[in-house]
């Protein structure tokens, strides 16, 4: 099965920069719609950026929008999130998900199948 395993999350300073990297398995990441979530005890899975199937066309959300830059690799398989300017709120685990196929409006936890294991964030002031 789709198998996807992030990597890259550690801590960082505010205004600081990380780069994520998820591997995918028996996924072909350059027809398929991929993105990123993050989530925070307590709180719902938000979606943070999505990449579109077969194109570069990307989507972020507000919060990230000019900070963080979603990208893939289609040679080794693997989606990036290049994280920039990364402030206190960006602490969280990270995670990878795709889904057969295009991508659907908006980012939505409900319209990916697969998902890699999560990757920590933590970011201090």
């Amino acid at each position: 099965q789709v198998q996807l395993v992030e990597s890259g999350g550690g801590s960082v300073q505010a205004g600081g920069s990380l780069r994520l990297s998820c591997v995918a398995s028996r996924y072909n990441t350059s027809s398929n719609c991929m993105g990123w979530f993050r989530q925070t005890p307590g709180k719902e899975r938000e979606g943070v950026a999505k990449i579109l199937a077969g194109r570069d066309k990307t989507l972020y959300a507000d919060s990230v929008k000019g900070r963080f830059t979603i990208s893939r690799d289609n040679a080794r398989n693997t989606l990036y999130l290049q994280m920039d300017k990364i402030e206190p709120a960006d602490t969280a685990i990270y995670y990878c998900a795709a889904r057969v196929g295009g991508c659907v409006l908006g980012i939505n936890r409900g319209d990916f199948a697969y998902w890699g294991q999560g990757t920590q964030v933590t970011v201090s002031s």
